[in-house]
């Protein structure tokens, strides 16, 4: 098997994924998953596209993410690891897309407008 390359997004994150058969280990920025991503939370988000498809110990993964916060880079993780295993066997798309694992998250932060303080707040009004 060769190695998949698929690449996720979440706000201003962005996560490469490299998928090779292997024992299991996942590693992001040169890191275990485990010391990347902290929280219980972010890891269950990372491993989730794993798990669902019952892959946990047959492939190797080497993932490179940048840009964003935590839960960002996680589900942009999560998004680009869902993309490889739809590339490994089309049968898994209809155990992640029901999840709702193969769909953008197409939120982004809104801009900041001219005459505003913040995108939706305005400046302090004074009626004297």
């Amino acid at each position: 098997m060769e190695v998949i390359h698929k690449i996720g997004r979440r706000k201003t994150a962005v996560a490469r994924v490299y998928v090779s058969e292997g024992k299991g280990n996942i590693t992001v920025n040169k890191k275990d998953v485990n010391t990347y991503f902290p929280t219980a939370t972010l890891q269950y988000k990372v491993n989730q596209p794993l798990v669902l498809t019952d892959n946990e110990k047959n492939f190797d993964i080497k993932v490179n993410v940048f840009g964003g916060g935590f839960t960002g880079q996680a589900e942009a993780v999560r998004l680009a690891l869902s993309r490889a295993m739809c590339e490994l066997d089309p049968e898994n798309r209809s155990i992640l897309k029901p999840e709702g694992l193969l769909t953008r998250d197409p939120r982004m932060v809104e801009r900041k407008k001219f005459g505003q303080k913040k995108a939706r707040k305005k400046f302090q009004f004074s009626k004297r």
